[in-house]
């Protein structure tokens, strides 16, 4: 115990050494760039803001992620360089194949339905009088964590064997009306689609709250020339709301697909990745944290890496056309 404690006093004092050093070094960063003038005051400044920042970015994203590369190449225990064998492994492996076919499965269905709901559900209570009341009904799930969601949904789930009392909502309701229950996380490939709902759930709240943003963004004069030319409810969201809003969809969608790319807390908490309901970031934590395979973790964070970033790129240019526009 008093090694235990040595050690933990000694890690903080050698923090604050650190910190204390880093803040006497922009001191006086600070201090030479006070008394510099003309073209050689200004790479002092960026050193001064920029540089902390620039460090934290160096320490806390970019070597994790040369290291996780390296380490893919690695042998499970990053001990012997084996080359590409981890990627191909995590191309063909029987769980792999799953992890990746729930994960698109994820991404294909989980954006569509919850901008889907979040773009009805804005639609049809715009400028209605319990418009706060109800947005605000829809927009609540974002308040809970995914593992909270989990096991909310995992309750609503619940399954006992046939002829046992149910405490699982859905299961207790089919009871009450004499049906039997279903297993909804048991039996695949149902479970996932059951899964995929919790976080369609979370997320079309937030799909709403943009969307309401940008519908009220809709220039007034152009809905009212479409409703003289005898435009309908539908033809009126069909040809002039969805182009309006084409730009907020797009990143909607986006930022929802990058959310779901890196699903694990759901899967974990309600299945335990089990049943067929593996998912990458699962499978990286399974292989990484459980059976200690260190190169075929790694190469799976990379796969989550290389399908993530396209989408952060598009999206980051989306919202700076959509800047643009409205500039």
């Amino acid at each position: 115990m008093g090694f235990l404690l040595n050690n933990r006093v000694g890690h903080l004092l050698i923090a604050i050494m650190l910190f204390v050093a880093v803040v006497a070094v922009l001191l006086l960063i600070a201090k030479v760039a006070d008394g510099l003038r003309g073209k050689a005051r200004m790479p002092a400044v960026i050193a001064v803001f920029a540089g902390p920042a620039l460090l934290m970015l160096a320490v806390g994203l970019i070597y994790p992620f040369i290291r996780t590369v390296w380490m893919s190449f690695m042998d499970a225990r990053s001990q012997n360089f084996i080359g590409f064998d981890n990627y191909v492994t995590a191309l063909t492996a029987d769980a792999s194949v799953i992890a990746f076919r729930n994960t698109f499965l994820w991404v294909i269905l989980t954006p569509l339905l919850s901008t889907t709901i979040g773009l009805v559900y804005a639609v049809l209570i715009d400028q209605s009088r319990l418009e706060k009341a109800a947005k605000a009904l829809l927009f609540l799930p974002m308040a809970i964590s995914f593992v909270g969601a989990g096991i909310i949904w995992r309750f609503v789930y619940d399954y006992k064997g046939a002829g046992q009392d149910q405490i699982g909502v859905i299961n207790a309701l089919l009871n009450s009306v004499g049906l039997a229950p279903v297993r909804f996380l048991q039996d695949a490939p149902g479970n996932t689609i059951f899964l995929i709902l919790v976080l369609v759930w979370i997320e079309a709240g937030f799909a709403m709250v943009i969307l309401s943003a940008a519908i009220k963004a809709v220039p007034v004069d152009i809905i009212e020339a479409a409703r003289l030319d005898g435009a309908n409810s539908w033809e009126l969201f069909r040809n002039i709301t969805v182009p309006s809003i084409r730009p907020s969809l797009v990143v909607v969608l986006t930022t929802i697909s990058i959310a779901t790319l890196k699903i694990f807390d759901i899967t974990r908490t309600m299945t335990g990745a089990q049943f067929d309901t593996q998912v990458l970031a699962n499978q990286m934590y399974d292989q990484s944290f459980v059976f200690g395979n260190n190169g075929l973790g790694s190469a799976m964070a990379v796969f989550i890496f290389l399908l993530v970033v396209p989408l952060v790129v598009f999206n980051v240019r989306q919202m700076a056309k959509n800047r643009e526009v409205r500039g």
